[in-house]
Parts: C-alpha cells; structure tokens; sequence
C-alpha cells in the first residue's frame, strides 16, 4: 500500500547511477472539511434511447446544460472502480445484462491480461431520473501511481468524482493522493465504499477513516456491492443531486479541450474532446491553438462505449472529434480546438508530466528503425507522459531514451508496442535522472548552465568538475497495520528515508510519510515492504558494480589473453572481475629434462599473453550487450 507523492531535489554526497523509477503526485497541505447535501431516497432508471434509435445519429441538443453530469471513478487499485462502471452501464440501459461484462471499458489486451486499467476511457449514459432526461459522462481511470497522469487528465474534463474504498481494504495509499488531485482541482467528492458482501467486510470502520483522512462527514458515504449491484441506484442519484452541471456558454465561439487522442490507420487522430464553450458540427473549420493548422471536421460523436456519431457536440459535453489531422504530431494532448476565424483564449490545458524513470530503447534489427519510430510516435500519441530523446549505442545502434512515470508504467509501453505494433525492441535497464552543480567554468560554458540534468549514466561529469550531486527526492505516503509499524520504519531508515508525520487512521491502521530517495525505493522496495525484511547497507554501488561484472564476465567469450573487467565511479575502482584465458599446455612434449628448458617454454607462453594483450580485440557477441543492459526478469 505505497504511493509517492510531492518531489524535489535533495543533496548526496557522491552517488551511482542505479536502476530505479517512480511516478510523483502533488499534495496540497490543507485539507478543509467537506459537506455535501444529503441524498434523496426516491430513484427511476430508463432507456433514453432505444437499440434501433442509436444506429440514426444523436441529436445530442435535447441535453440542456443543466441536465449534464461529467464524473470520473477513481480509486486504489482493486478497489471495483471498473465493476463499477459495468454495473453504470447496465443500469442506464447503455450494455445489456449478461454475465460476461466484466471490464467492458477496458479495451486494451494488456488491460484484459494484468487485470488492470492502464487507459481512462469515456462513456456516455443516458439516464431518465424524475422525469427529466439527464446525459452522464462517465471517466473510468486507472488506479495505480504510474498511470496518475491519465487520472488527472480525465479530472480536467469533469466536475465530480466517485471516490471508491474497499469496504475490506479500506483508506489506501493511492485513495490518498487521487483524493488530492480531485480536491485541488475543487471537484466535488462522493464517496463509495464498495465490496459490501464479503465476509470480513467492514463500512462502519472504512466510514470512520474516510471522516478522519478526508473529513467527509460519514452519513455521506454510500454503501454497495457493484459485483451484485446492491444499491448502485444510490450513486447515479448522488452522481446527479451531489454534482453540479457545467459552468459553460453555447453561444460563445467554439472552444474545446483536446484530453486524450488515439490514432486510427484509416481515419487518422480520433481526439476526444471535452466542450467549454460553443458546438461543433460535421464540416466546420476549426483550428488548433497549439499549431495554428486548420482542419475541417469529418464527425462527431459520443462514446456509448462505442463511438456513436452525432449531429453536433454542445458545451458541456464530452466526445470524440475526427478532422483529418493524419500526422501524430498535430495532435497535442491539451490543445485548444477553436472555430476557423473565431479565435479564443486557449485552455490552460495540463501541467506536463515528470518522467522519473529513463530506459533505453533500440530496434533488436537497425533495419527496423523507421518502423519502431513511427510506432513509438503513435503510441505516445495516446500516452503523452512519455518523453523521447533520440540516442545511440556503440553496442546496439541508433535508437530512444525514454522518460517513464514508473517501472509499471515503463513495461506496459514496451507491451503494447509489442502486442499493437508487432515491434520487437531491446529494453535497457532503468535509471533515475540527476543533477550536478558544475565546478568547472569550460564545463559551465560547454553546457551553457551551471546546474545540468543527467538521464543518461554514460553523460556522468567527474566528481572532481563538480561542487554536489543532487537526486530526486520523493514524499512516500504507506499505509499499514500498526503491529509492523516498528520494521517498517527500520526498512525505511535503511532506505535513507527522512520521517515527516505519523498518524493513526483507525484503531489498528497506522499512515506513515517519508522523504526518500528516488532510487532507493523503487525497483524493489514495494517487495522488501511486502516481506518486511531489514539491514540493507545504505552504499549500493559496490554491488550494483559488482552485480554488473559478474554478469558481463559470464557473458564474454574468452579470449587466449586475460580480460580484465572493472566497474568504476569516476577513477575509483569499485568492483573487477576477471576472464581466465585459454591455456596451451606447452609442457605436454617435455617428458622429463631439466627444469630449465620447462621454465623457458612456460617464460616465452606469458611474454606472448602479454603481448596480445596490447594488440589483441576483442570482437563482442551483440547478444552480450543485449544480455548486460536489457532490464533483468527479476525487475
């Protein structure tokens, strides 16, 4: 039960570039208390729209401002945010009842694979309630830290959340910080405590803690099973009382917020698209604020979860848009789309991401490159947290480094660039970015700054041109059962983890937070919180170094000559191993004699090693190097 959140920079003394990641969220320090009207008891649930009524397209000017919701699902991972949403969907009529929804909203195969949401996804429901015709849109969101930039980029277009707690589980570590991201974007919160049918459930106590951590008064919390689909009524009705309409104009030009966008082979760039002001239609101009190109809009629509074209989209309602833009470049994620002649002050739009973990990527075929290139464009079209940096290896060849919000977030890109673009690519191991205040005035003048980035371990200055070294620092929030609080807070010291605030959310259930730094936490830390073990040596360049030569030495092919293998920080050597060299036996003809003419074979045999060790090469397998640098299985 970890998350990190809060980031910053602190000061270390002589460090070694480590595979490390994490993904960072922003926590406001206040917490004002919360209220929300109380929810009525009455409830009626229709069909807006018939089967056969949404193969004509929409007339989506029925939906008046006032009868608009926009909601996401937000929740720790496995807390039922996606059963949820199944159970919206049937309930409004938009899926049929059968037993085989589980999951609907999550299309991806990677998704279906490791049971996890890695992409929110948007669907419009239409829903009768007290003889009014109301449209609801629904965000479905990931839960896990490293997709955090997915969650807070759905908020954007929203005005309320359902912010759901496992009834068994209760408060954890990521139901804090996605709580936080809805506060600070001031959403209204709703709070859902699913999972009310298993035997050791326990909603008076998840009640409690959701008072004391977020002060929300407890008779605002709403109890369900969404896996049988008790009292799922309850939240469409809160969704509609609790959650204002959108603060928007339809008679101002068009402006629209670009949240999310895919590329599709034959259509190219589907955007999904969230109206603040205006309506737009098939064949209006419009232009990107970003890139100042025009366009002229081919459809519009809704996601029902389907794509579901429409006649026009109005303010206040969130849907897809497709204008031809055939290029992944000219689809910003945060643009402003405005109507052509009519421009308009541009959406704030996002705050972009940090990535923290790096990782090489390399064709495994440098015949392959142009390939590989235009999928990772794509495909970072529909992930816009990643960045890319063009790199090259003398080992594999011309090929990325990547930013990444997390190992997680690192394995599931390289995933579905296999799965959805057939590309077969080499993975380097991860690293954490530093920081180095040069000492150096030519180095200052080369970089033209005094404090430079480092993402890459090879671009490592010499300690001696530099006055500190600065790592990435991270505020971690866990969440446990007080009878581990003790071991815990040594594996967090071990860590070299600073302590800012300890408190207790219930009777049995301790909220711990540390300053860490980033790479020591994140490539086994959650494994070494699971088992609690402790007395980890705070220097690990010694055996991370020797780790590495170990691994290259086995790697290798030997040589008639020694090879000698050293890991080093700066001119300090920290760890060698050694390649024993093939042996002639040179004795084998001398049966007996004087230990002279012996001596003088075995004499001329080292003169020769020796000297091959000036002149010879080594030719190293590509296969070596793949082995060496590729991220370990273990990882």
């Amino acid at each position: 039960m970890l998350t990190f959140v809060g980031r910053g920079w602190g000061c270390a003394r002589a460090l070694a570039p480590r595979a490390t990641g994490a993904s960072l969220l922003v926590v406001p320090g206040s917490r004002p208390a919360l209220t929300f009207g109380a929810a009525r008891e009455s409830w009626a649930t229709d069909r807006l729209y018939s089967a056969a009524d949404l193969k004509e397209k929409l007339d989506m000017s029925r939906f008046p401002v006032e009868n608009i919701r926009n909601f996401s699902i937000i929740a720790h991972v496995d807390h039922g945010k996606s059963t949820l949403a199944d159970r919206l969907l049937e309930l409004t009529g938009t899926i049929d009842k059968t037993k085989n929804n589980k999951q609907v909203l999550d299309k991806l195969q990677v998704e279906r694979e490791r049971g996890i949401t890695v992409k929110a996804q948007t669907a419009s429901l239409f829903h009768n309630y007290e003889g009014k015709q109301y449209l609801l849109n629904l965000i479905d969101t990931p839960g896990h830290v490293d997709f955090s930039y997915e969650v807070s980029r759905s908020l954007a277009a929203c005005q309320g959340v359902l912010l759901v707690v496992d009834a068994n589980e209760g408060i954890q570590a990521q139901t804090v910080a996605n709580f936080f991201l809805a506060f600070e974007a001031q959403l209204s919160v709703i709070p859902v405590i699913n999972k009310i049918d298993l035997k050791n459930a326990d909603p008076e106590r998840v009640e409690n803690q959701i008072e004391k951590v977020f002060d929300i008064p407890s008779d605002e919390c709403i109890k369900i099973s969404a896996k049988l689909g008790t009292n799922v009524e309850s939240v469409l009705q809160a969704v509609i009382e609790r959650i204002p309409p959108p603060k928007v104009h339809r008679k101002n030009p068009l402006r629209a917020l670009v949240f999310d966008s895919t590329f599709d082979h034959y259509r190219g760039v589907v955007a999904n698209v969230a109206l603040f002001d205006g309506v737009v239609s098939k064949g209006d101009k419009i232009v990107s604020a970003h890139t100042q190109k025009t366009y002229e809009v081919n459809e519009v629509g809704v996601l029902n979860p389907n794509e579901q074209p429409t006649h026009k989209l109005y303010a206040g309602q969130v849907g897809y848009l497709i204008a031809g833009m055939k290029d992944v470049t000219e689809a910003q994620i945060g643009d402003t789309l405005h109507l052509h002649k009519q421009p308009v002050e541009p959406l704030p739009g996002f705050k972009s991401a940090k990535p923290m973990v790096f990782a090489g990527i390399y064709p495994v075929d440098q015949s392959e490159y142009n390939n590989l290139k235009s999928a990772i464009e794509k495909l970072t079209l529909n992930d816009s947290s990643v960045t890319i940096h063009r790199d090259s290896s003398l080992a594999l060849g011309a090929g990325w480094r990547l930013g990444f919000l997390g190992l997680l977030h690192m394995e599931v890109f390289n995933q579905r660039l296999e799965q959805e673009y057939n590309a077969s690519v080499i993975l380097t191991t991860p690293t954490v970015p530093y920081k180095a205040v040069l000492s150096s005035s030519k180095l200052i003048k080369e970089y033209r700054e005094k404090e430079i980035t480092i993402i890459n371990p090879a671009q490592f200055p010499d300690k001696s041109k530099v006055t500190e070294y600065l790592e990435p620092v991270v505020l971690g929030t866990i969440i446990t059962p007080d009878e581990y609080t003790g071991k815990i807070m040594m594996l967090c010291q071990a860590r070299r983890a600073v302590q800012k605030n300890m408190m207790f959310i219930d009777q049995n259930r301790v909220m711990l937070k540390y300053l860490f730094p980033l790479n020591e936490i994140v490539v086994d830390f959650y494994d070494s919180l699971k088992s609690l073990s402790s007395g980890y040596a705070r220097d690990k360049a010694h055996s991370i170094g020797k780790a590495m030569c170990e691994r290259l030495k086995d790697c290798l092919p030997r040589q008639l000559f020694e090879i000698a293998i050293q890991a080093s920080i700066g001119s300090k050597i920290i760890a060698r191993e050694t390649v024993k060299a093939y042996r002639k036996n040179v004795l084998a003809k001398c049966y007996g004699g004087d230990i002279t003419r012996k001596m003088k074979l075995l004499k001329r045999q080292a003169e020769g090693k020796k000297k091959l060790r000036k002149i010879g090469n080594i030719e190293v397998p590509k296969d070596t190097f793949i082995k060496v640098l590729k991220t370990q299985s273990s990882k």
